[in-house]
């Protein structure tokens, strides 16, 4: 099994950002921090910067034990770090629900990424369609999915 690397890190408060006052996601979920969710989160909470980067310490530790949990295969570092990162967006639960999940435990690694593409859409009007952040999200998973191991 791989670990979270450096590499995974710096990608996701990339694409995460890190905003100190609580805001309500494309969903409607309140989110702080770099990208924090949960009961506590309301309208209204500022966080310093000293939270927001401890509870993103605690929030990756809690999605790389889970996506471990999940895939007990043999991965890189950088496939591993994909993965949490990709779960830390659509949740462990939507994660352990995967097709990439499922291909990961069958040793179809070369798939895996298609089937994480098809998590950039969103609902608008009841219809899925394409969100161009989370494309552009999804393709920065797969890239630090196929870099070499020690590259990243």
């Amino acid at each position: 099994m791989g670990q979270f690397i450096d590499a995974g890190l710096n990608l996701l408060k990339q694409l995460e950002g890190c905003r100190l006052n609580a805001y309500q996601d494309q969903a409607g979920i309140w989110t702080i921090g770099y990208g924090h969710t949960g009961p506590e989160v309301r309208g209204g909470l500022g966080w310093p910067q000293a939270q927001a980067n401890s509870t993103l310490m605690a929030d990756v530790t809690r999605f790389a034990t889970g996506v471990a949990r999940y895939v007990p295969t043999s991965l890189n570092d950088n496939q591993f770090s994909a993965l949490v990162i990709f779960a830390y967006n659509i949740g462990l639960v939507g994660f352990a629900a995967s097709t990439a999940d499922k291909l990961v435990n069958a040793g179809d690694l070369a798939s895996v990424p298609d089937s994480m593409l098809r998590w950039d859409k969103i609902h608008q009007n009841g219809v899925l369609v394409v969100n161009p952040g989370l494309h552009k999200r999804r393709l920065a998973e797969i890239n630090l999915w196929y870099t070499a191991p020690g590259l990243a």
